[in-house]
C-alpha cells in the first residue's frame, strides 16, 4: 500500500465521500427524508454560483447519500410544491429575507417534503447548501432534522494558500475550499528578479490570473494577489508614480476582478528614509562594505510607509476602486511597541491592517526565555505584538485581519498536512472570536505558502467561525463517530486529547523551523561543513529555507541556546511521550472500528506516528550540537574519545528513527511535502539523509 509522489492529489479532489450513507439509517419523528424523485429548484435566471452550487448538492446526493434528484429551473420559486429542495436569494425568497444582511449568510428552513435554502445573496445560498450536506454527512443519511435556522459568517475573508501545490487551485480544490468555508484564495504575484513582469507571472512562472480569478468565483472565492513585486523606489521619486502605475497599477488594469492586496515587508521593501533602517534594499550591497547596523527597512516600521501605501492606493485604486489593500505588520513585530503604534496610528484610513496572531511572544519555561516565532500552535494567542496593534487600529477606525493560521497548520512540522489537535486549535478559535469582540478583527489570513489539507480539523474551525456552531467538543466527538463508528470514537477523541496537551510542549525556535521540525527525519547531522538536502529544479523556495548546520539562532528577546537546549529537550520528551499516548490510543481504537472506516483511521494513525519521528529527530539535533560543542573544547583525547561514541551511538540511532519512517512516508504521499519546498522527507530524501550520516 504505496503511494507515488504527489498521488495525494487524488484524494485532495475528492470532494463528496462516495457512499457516505448508513443503510440502517431511518428518519426519526421530526425528521425528513430526501429521496429518489425529490427535485432541486433553482430561479430561471440563476447565477452562475449558483448553478454550480445546484449541481454540486445533485452530486453529492448521488455519489454520497445514493440518491438521485431532478434539477430545474422555475419562475414561481416561492410556490413550489412538495419533495423539493429550494434554492434561492433574499431577491428570489422575500418572504425569508429579514433575517439576513450579512454576506454569504442564509436561513434554513426544512419541513416534510420540503427543504428551503435561502441565502443573502448566492454565496450565501451555497454555504447553506455545505451546510445541508454536513449535517447529512453527520447523520450518515439524506436526512434532516426539521428546523429554521439562520446562520452568517464571522469572519470574511477566510485566505489560504494552496496545499494542491503552490500557486495550484484545480476546481475541484476550489471546491472544497468553499466547502470548507474559505472565500478567498491567495495568489503569489510578481518575481524580483524581473520587476516589470507581474501580469501572469508568479514566482514559479506563468499563471493565467483572470482565468483563476473566473474560475474561483463560480465556487464563490475571490482572489488575493500576495505580492513580490520588488519597489526599487521611494514615493518622494519623481517617477514613482509611473514606476508603481506600469506594475501594481499595470496588476490591476490587467486583472481588475483581483479582489486585494497583500503588502509584507520582507517581499514589498523600498527604500525608505526613516534613518532607522539602511535606507536601501536587504539584498543591496553596503557603500562602505561593513556589516550593516541598522535594519533594512523591510524590517522595520518605516515612519514614510503610509507616503508608499498612499502612491500605492492612488495606482491600484484607478482600475479596481474597490480594491482591499492589505498591510501586514509580520516583518517588525519584534520592535519597541512606540514606532509600531506610531506607524499604525499613521495609516491611511481606508486600508487594511494585517498583525500576526502569536508571533513575538516571549514565553517562560523552567528558567529560560524562548519566543515565538512564524508560526506555532504551542501558543493560542494573542501575542502582545498583535493586542498592541490590534488596539490601535481598533481606535483609528481600521479593518483589521490577522494572519492565524486557522486552516490546521503552521511551520511547528512542516511536512504534514495538518496539525490534529483540535482543542488545542480551539483555544486559538476562542482568542480570535474574542478579538473579534474586543478589537474588531473582521478577517483572517489562515495559512502561508503551505497551504491548506481538508480536515476534520478544518471542519471544526469552521463551525466555530459562523454563528449558531456547535460546541467543539461536541462536534469533535460527533465526527469521531461518523468517520471511525461509535464503539472507537471515544478512544480517538481521546487521542487528539493528548495530541492537543502534547502541542503545548512544543517549542518554537528558528533553528527547528528552519531545520528539524521543518522537514523531519530527512534533517541530516553535520560534524564539519553541512550538506543542503536535495531539491526539486521548480521549486519556489526549495532547500533555501532549510538552515542544514543546526546550532542556535540567537536573538536578544531569548536566552542563549546552551541554556535553552537542555530545557527544549526535556520539554520535548513529555511532547513524544503525550504523543506516543494519542497514537497507541488509536491503535486500541483501529480495533473496534467498523471494517469500512478502518482506512480512514488508518490514515489518522500513519500522520500519528510520523509526528514522533520529528519530535526525536529534533531531540537527537539538539543532544548531538551539545556533544558537538563539548568536543570543540575537550583538549583529553580519552574524554574527546568518549564524546565520539556518544555522537556515533547518537547518529545509529537517527538513523533508525529515518528508516523507520520510510514505511510511514511511502504509505501517505502528503507526508514529507511541502508546496514551496516541494518534496523533503520522501524515501529519496531520507535515504539520502541516511546515507550522509553514515559517511559522517
Amino acid at each position: 500500500m504505496t503511494e507515488r509522489n504527489f498521488e495525494f492529489r487524488r484524494r485532495i479532489s475528492v470532494v463528496h465521500k462516495p457512499d457516505r450513507r448508513d443503510p440502517a439509517a431511518q428518519p426519526g419523528a421530526d425528521e425528513i427524508a430526501i429521496g429518489d424523485g425529490w427535485s432541486i429548484l433553482i430561479p430561471e435566471a440563476a447565477s452562475e454560483v449558483l448553478l454550480t452550487v445546484a449541481k454540486d448538492l445533485q452530486d453529492y446526493l448521488f455519489t454520497s447519500m445514493g440518491v438521485s434528484v431532478a434539477l430545474r429551473r422555475t419562475d414561481a420559486l416561492a410556490e413550489s410544491g412538495e419533495d423539493c429542495i429550494v434554492l434561492g436569494t433574499k431577491a428570489d425568497l422575500p418572504k425569508l429575507r429579514a433575517e439576513l444582511s450579512v454576506a454569504r449568510s442564509y436561513r434554513l428552513v426544512a419541513s416534510p417534503g420540503r427543504v428551503v435554502i435561502c441565502g443573502n445573496e448566492d454565496r450565501g445560498t451555497a454555504q447553506g447548501c455545505y451546510y445541508v450536506e454536513e449535517l447529512m454527512n453527520l447523520r450518515e443519511a439524506p436526512i434532516l432534522e426539521s428546523q429554521d435556522v439562520s446562520r452568517e459568517p464571522l469572519f470574511s475573508p477566510r485566505m489560504t494558500h494552496s496545499g494542491w501545490g503552490l500557486d495550484a487551485y484545480p476546481d475541484d480544490y476550489l471546491n472544497a475550499m468553499a466547502h470548507h468555508g474559505f472565500d478567498a484564495a491567495l495568489l503569489f504575484v510578481g518575481t524580483h528578479e524581473n520587476p516589470s513582469e507581474v501580469v501572469d507571472r508568479t514566482p514559479k512562472g506563468y499563471q493565467d490570473f483572470n482565468n483563476l480569478i473566473d474560475r474561483a468565483a463560480r465556487y464563490g472565492i475571490d482572489v488575493y494577489a500576495y505580492s513580490y513585486i520588488k519597489s526599487p523606489k521611494h514615493p518622494e521619486d519623481p517617477d514613482a508614480e509611473a514606476y508603481y502605475d506600469g506594475t501594481y497599477g499595470a496588476l490591476f488594469r490587467a486583472c481588475p476582478g483581483f479582489k486585494g492586496v497583500t503588502l509584507v515587508g520582507e517581499s514589498v521593501e523600498f527604500p525608505s528614509r526613516d534613518p532607522n533602517t539602511t535606507g536601501r534594499l536587504r539584498l543591496e550591497p553596503s557603500p562602505d562594505g561593513l556589516p550593516p547596523t541598522k535594519r533594512s527597512p523591510g524590517w522595520w516600521p518605516c515612519e514614510d510607509y503610509p507616503q508608499w501605501l498612499n502612491l500605492l492606493k492612488k495606482v491600484i485604486r484607478r482600475y479596481s476602486p474597490e480594491a482591499d489593500i492589505v498591510f501586514w505588520t509580520y516583518n517588525w513585530g519584534w520592535a519597541p511597541e512606540e514606532p509600531r503604534l506610531a506607524l499604525i496610528r499613521s495609516l491611511p484610513q481606508d486600508i487594511t491592517v494585517q498583525a500576526t496572531f502569536e508571533m513575538f511572544e516571549q514565553r517562560k519555561r523552567e528558567n529560560i526565555t524562548s519566543v515565538c516565532v512564524d508560526y506555532t500552535l504551542s501558543f493560542e494567542g494573542p501575542g502582545q505584538y498583535f493586542a498592541g496593534e490590534a488596539k490601535a487600529a481598533h481606535e483609528r477606525g481600521l479593518k483589521l485581519y490577522t494572519m492565524s493560521n486557522t486552516a490546521g497548520l503552521t511551520w511547528d512540522i512542516g511536512v504534514i498536512p495538518y496539525q490534529p489537535a483540535p482543542f488545542q486549535w480551539a483555544r486559538r478559535w476562542e482568542a480570535l472570536l474574542k478579538a473579534r469582540e474586543d478589537w474588531g478583527l473582521s478577517g483572517l489570513m489562515e495559512s502561508h505558502h503551505y497551504g491548506w489539507w481538508p480536515s476534520f480539523v478544518s471542519e471544526l474551525a469552521k463551525n466555530a467561525f459562523w454563528s449558531e456552531g456547535r460546541p467543539t467538543e461536541d462536534l469533535a466527538k460527533a465526527i469521531a463517530t461518523r468517520d471511525f463508528g461509535s464503539e472507537a470514537a471515544t478512544l480517538v477523541v481521546d487521542a487528539w486529547h493528548d495530541w492537543s496537551e502534547a502541542t503545548r510542549d512544543y517549542v518554537p525556535t528558528n533553528e527547528d523551523q528552519y531545520g528539524p521540525f521543518r522537514v523531519g527525519p530527512s534533517y541530516p547531522m553535520a560534524l564539519g561543513r553541512a550538506a543542503n538536502l536535495p531539491q526539486a529544479w521548480y521549486a519556489m523556495f526549495g532547500n533555501h529555507i532549510i538552515n542544514p548546520d543546526y546550532g542556535p539562532r540567537e536573538s536578544a528577546r531569548q536566552s542563549p541556546g546552551p541554556a535553552r537546549f537542555p530545557v527544549e529537550i526535556r520539554a520535548l520528551k513529555r511532547m513524544l511521550e503525550r504523543w506516543q499516548q494519542g497514537v497507541d490510543k488509536l491503535e486500541l481504537a483501529l480495533e473496534t472500528a467498523p471494517e469500512d472506516k478502518k482506512a480512514a483511521l488508518e490514515e489518522m494513525l500513519n500522520l500519528g506516528r510520523f509526528v514522533p519521528h520529528c519530535i526525536l529527530t529534533t531531540i537527537h539535533l539538539k543532544q548531538w550540537w551539545l556533544l558537538k560543542q563539548e568536543l570543540s573544547g575537550e583538549a583529553n583525547p580519552a574524554q574527546a574519545n568518549d564524546l565520539l561514541d556518544q555522537m556515533v551511538a547518537l547518529a545509529e540511532e537517527e538513523i533508525v528513527n529515518a528508516q523507520e519512517t520510510i514505511p510511514l512516508v511511502e504509505r501517505d504521499s502528503r507526508l514529507g511535502f511541502e508546496p514551496s519546498m516541494e518534496y523533503m522527507t520522501d524515501r529519496r530524501h531520507l535515504e539520502w539523509k541516511i546515507a550522509v550520516v553514515r559517511r559522517v
